[in-house]
């Protein structure tokens, strides 16, 4: 029978059981399988979303803004990384969450799963946990450090990344401070709890956020186009934690 006749229960059970890499080579086979895997509810992405994430995950509203299956598996793809994080952070049952334990003199980050060179990317970071003095968002290269001793911005105290201190307004980078964000006289701090949107376009190498789906305008511009950057965070205070969700491109307008 040929692959393009083959009927859709049938497309079901069998890609149901392939995994991601081979799913994507799949819908480059005939059209009539891209048109069937172009489906981002089908049942297909909701069997690999039941297989890979948490019952928490999905029954919570972390994964609110991913409106398909397929988009909560790829939020899945780019959450925070459990093997590249301080020692004093541990990713939570949910995969999205990160807890940093209460150890004093310490600054701990953590870096997402996969880094970008190329396109378009937008995420959304949520602390859900006291601030403490020092609470920083933003990019990392792979060789930025994840912990060091004391109380520090830690993202952006290098030249390998870049730092919004969400405490003090301020942009970091290379050791020192960039200037206040965002550009606004008195502009409110941030409060536990608000979404922040981080929007890095490697293209056109900068780095924007948005607060609560209002657009605070480009952080950084010249971002490195030669190296993967990673979405990181450090924090200070113990038991904070902070959510990543990985959106995809970002939505101009």
């Amino acid at each position: 029978m040929a692959a393009e006749s083959l009927p859709c229960y049938v497309l079901e059970n069998l890609f149901s059981y392939l995994d991601i890499n081979d799913l994507r080579n799949c819908s480059l086979v005939c059209k009539s399988w891209y048109k069937f895997l172009n489906d981002e509810n089908n049942d297909v992405w909701r069997l690999h979303c039941v297989r890979k994430l948490a019952e928490e995950a999905l029954k919570s509203d972390i994964l609110s803004n991913c409106p398909t299956y397929k988009a909560k598996l790829r939020a899945f793809y780019h959450a925070w990384n459990p093997n590249d994080c301080s020692r004093n952070i541990y990713i939570k049952p949910n995969g999205f969450t990160l807890h940093r334990n209460p150890v004093a003199q310490s600054t701990d980050g953590c870096r997402g799963k996969l880094g970008f060179k190329q396109g378009r990317h937008c995420w959304e970071v949520v602390w859900e946990g006291p601030l403490g003095t020092i609470a920083v968002i933003g990019l990392a290269t792979k060789t930025a450090n994840m912990q060091i001793h004391g109380y520090s911005a830690l993202l952006g105290t290098d030249d390998q990344s870049w730092g919004w201190n969400l405490v003090d307004n301020h942009l970091l980078h290379n050791g020192d401070s960039q200037g206040n964000f965002p550009l606004l006289n008195n502009a409110p701090k941030y409060q536990v709890g608000e979404r922040i949107r981080v929007i890095l376009d490697c293209d056109d190498n900068t780095l924007a956020f948005e607060k609560n789906y209002e657009f605070l305008g480009v952080a950084f511009r010249g971002l490195p186009n030669d190296t993967q950057l990673y979405p990181s965070v450090s924090a200070v205070y113990g038991n904070t934690e902070v959510t990543m969700v990985y959106l995809g491109q970002p939505l101009d307008g």
